[in-house]
């Protein structure tokens, strides 16, 4: 799990995300136009292995680092902070954007809505493992919330596939059946099932080749990086879901801790999740499409992304998660419950499902010919400026 903020987080409390960011914005288009990732032409793709790549090693960090016996004795408080908790803000984040951008549909708004659901798991933790973090906010929550911005991203992917199968579909009947079939059964429960198993089967592997001298503590330490590519790798060529694959992975090769003790000491980790995340939150602020935050015919404006920011902080958890604190055991008060509900930010998890989901859809006309094309091009502007409020607000609020 990354170590979160660095030294200058102590006297400016700024982390790597937002210095990062800054950077990327300050070298991109928009900036010195020394680093543009638009400039080579399509870059939907480019952009989705980058996020997939960050996030992968990222929940994979998380499962490492979760106690081996968490998921299963915080069973209950994860189950609520997940399901429950992301269908009300898959529900509240599309009505938002239906009240705010009236030219797209409910099923369009649940598309966009899906991008926003899930917790970040790189700013997250990021955050909640910082200094700060650590000496005001109790373990308990801090490993809560880790564990769910971990689980949830990947349970993104049913929020995201049912609204883009009922766009692309010709019946609501298919459109369902692909869901249940695909979106749940193969990407969600195989994926976690896969991740688990593999995991598992690695950890006695690492095991028989440390306790007869086959490897070194340095390429121990290696395996943290090897280990999330191979099985990230793996799963996307499968087509399951990739990132329930990495954190079910993680959790499972750490589960009695010999990694950990393994890994722990190696300053090749912590400065492995630290270029990661600061190459990833990099290219994010070059990749930014700030002309698009004023797109007329495209039904953007300045001011409803900014309410659509402001709304979705204030509604899009709190409201929820207050109904549900006594359905969550890890909750023991109020200020917790409040603490959970106002945490929930939006980052690459955000950009890499929206570049999913018009990588799903078909390439837009300018201006858009019907539903769809609009879809595909109003994505990734609403998604982009609501990381950027999200990135400012989860850092200092």
């Amino acid at each position: 799990m990354p170590n979160g903020h660095s030294a200058c987080y102590k006297q400016l409390y700024l982390g790597e995300c937002v210095l990062a960011t800054a950077f990327g914005i300050a070298i991109g288009p928009y900036g010195a136009d020394i680093f543009n990732p638009r400039s080579w032409g399509s870059t939907d793709q480019v952009t989705l292995e980058v996020m997939r790549f960050v996030l992968a090693t990222g929940v994979f960090a998380i499962g490492v680092e979760l106690p081996g016996s968490y998921m299963a004795s915080n069973w209950r408080s994860l189950v609520f902070l997940i399901v429950p908790l992301m269908t009300f803000g898959w529900f509240i984040s599309a009505g938002l954007i239906i009240g705010l951008f009236p030219s797209l549909n409910f099923t369009s708004a649940l598309v966009i809505s899906a991008c926003l659901t899930p917790t970040d798991p790189i700013l997250a933790v990021a955050i909640i493992m910082g200094d700060f973090a650590v000496k005001h906010v109790p373990r308990h929550i801090r490993l809560l919330l880790a564990a769910e911005s971990a689980s949830n991203d990947g349970m993104a992917y049913p929020f995201l596939t049912l609204p883009i199968y009922l766009t692309l579909e010709a019946t609501t009947k298919s459109a369902v059946g692909k869901w249940l079939l695909f979106g749940c059964l193969y990407q969600v429960i195989f994926g976690t099932f896969f991740g688990a198993v593999i995991g598992t089967a690695l950890r006695y592997i690492l095991k028989f080749a440390h306790k007869r001298n086959f490897i070194d503590l340095e390429s121990f330490a290696l395996q943290y990086l090897a280990l999330a590519i191979f099985i990230m790798g793996v799963a996307n060529m499968i087509g399951c879901d990739e990132l329930l694959a990495c954190f079910a992975a993680g959790n499972a090769i750490s589960w009695d801790k010999k990694f950990n003790e393994k890994t722990e000491a190696s300053m090749f980790v912590p400065l492995m999740d630290l270029i990661i995340t600061s190459v990833g939150f990099l290219y994010i602020g070059a990749w930014i499409p700030f002309n698009t935050f004023n797109a007329v015919d495209l039904g953007i404006a300045p001011w409803r992304l900014v309410v659509l920011g402001i709304s979705l902080i204030a509604l899009r958890r709190i409201p929820a998660i207050l109904l549900l604190q006594k359905l969550v055991p890890d909750l023991r008060n109020i200020r917790q419950t409040l603490l959970c509900g106002h945490f929930g930010p939006m980052g690459v998890g955000a950009i890499y499902i929206s570049t999913l989901a018009v990588s799903k859809l078909p390439q837009p006309n300018y201006p858009p010919a019907n539903q769809i094309e609009l879809l595909a091009s109003v994505t990734q502007p609403i998604v982009s400026f609501i990381f950027l409020v999200s990135l400012v607000v989860r850092e200092w609020v």
